[in-house]
């Protein structure tokens, strides 16, 4: 049985022009699932979430939430949506408090055994002004106002932004425990630990064109495994690093510490081992391929992590 798509973009193009705006971009979030946007500030993850929410007309595209059209249905699916700005507008002249009955009123539901609950996770006195309120409070207002309801489906935009590191934690175990309750949410951010930690599917985006959309398990467990082989001579990792390998690839060599590092395909590590036959090894270490190594290999001139099991890119 098809999952049901609970967030459904296809091709949205929204073009400000001199090569500013979100071009073909298509995403489904699928009932119960994580899906991370992953990209610099500016590259326009802000764009698409407004879209989808609504805010704006695409200039070509389709978008919709629950089966609605996004921009012609905005009031019922804010009625529907966990919804957290990028940058919340928060009325300076109420305290934490008001803001949050304010929503609760426009929304025309209250949940305060759910509000306290997440007062006290996020460590948040709402009885102070939101004029006096720190950037990180705000943020911490902002989240309980998306959570409080308790809404199946949450649209966070940078959500951790102004979060110290402590906060920051606790949002990604938070995140991870409404996963567990079977929540369906849409998480931007250019945070790669937080992307690595919560998502299942991720989108990277790059100058408003998406260049990658795969399974976080598969970038994890993919065909290639990257090596530190520490050298106890020099003379030994100079030789090795300057020998051309079938079965294998020199990504990186460090004289300094006669350490060579190198890819290898999975199948051909039989090939690998045996080149290391009769050389004096003092180390040896598996290198983790991150999330982070993936995103910025579409920031150098030509794509070094190819061949990755499951991970599809269309880099432009």
């Amino acid at each position: 049985m098809e999952e049901e798509v609970i967030i459904n973009v296809e091709h949205l193009t929204k073009d400000y022009g001199y090569g500013r705006g979100v071009f073909d971009v298509s995403i489904k979030v699928h009932k119960g699932e994580c899906y991370g946007y992953l990209g610099p500030n500016g590259a326009g993850k802000s764009t698409t979430i407004r879209h989808i929410m609504g805010f704006s007309k695409p200039t070509k595209g389709k978008i919709e939430i629950f089966g609605l059209n996004s921009f012609n249905n905005t009031h019922k699916i804010l009625a529907k949506v966990g919804y957290l700005p990028g940058e919340p507008a928060i009325p300076l002249g109420l305290d934490g408090m008001g803001f949050l009955r304010m929503m609760q009123d426009m929304r025309g539901e209250r949940n305060d055994e759910r509000l306290n609950y997440l007062l006290d996770l996020f460590r948040l006195n709402p009885n102070v002004s939101v004029k006096s309120m720190s950037l990180g409070e705000k943020r911490k207002l902002a989240v309980v106002a998306a959570f409080m309801n308790d809404p199946d489906v949450l649209i966070l935009d940078e959500p951790t932004s102004g979060l110290d590191p402590v906060m920051q934690q606790v949002f990604i175990h938070f995140i991870i425990d409404e996963k567990k309750r079977g929540k369906t949410i849409l998480l931007s951010s250019h945070i790669f630990s937080e992307v690595d930690a919560t998502c299942d599917t991720i989108s990277i985006i790059k100058d408003g064109i998406h260049v990658s959309t795969f399974k976080a398990a598969d970038l994890k467990e993919g065909d290639i495994a990257t090596y530190n082989i520490r050298f106890r001579k020099l003379e030994d990792a100079k030789k090795y690093a300057g020998t051309k390998h079938p079965s294998f690839e020199v990504v990186g060599v460090n004289n300094g510490r006669k350490i060579v590092t190198v890819k290898v395909k999975r199948d051909l590590y039989l090939d690998f081992f045996k080149s290391l036959r009769g050389i004096n090894v003092a180390e040896f270490s598996e290198k983790p391929f991150t999330l982070q190594d993936y995103f910025m290999s579409f920031y150098k001139e030509e794509k070094t992590f190819a061949g990755l099991s499951g991970v599809e890119g269309n880099k432009k």
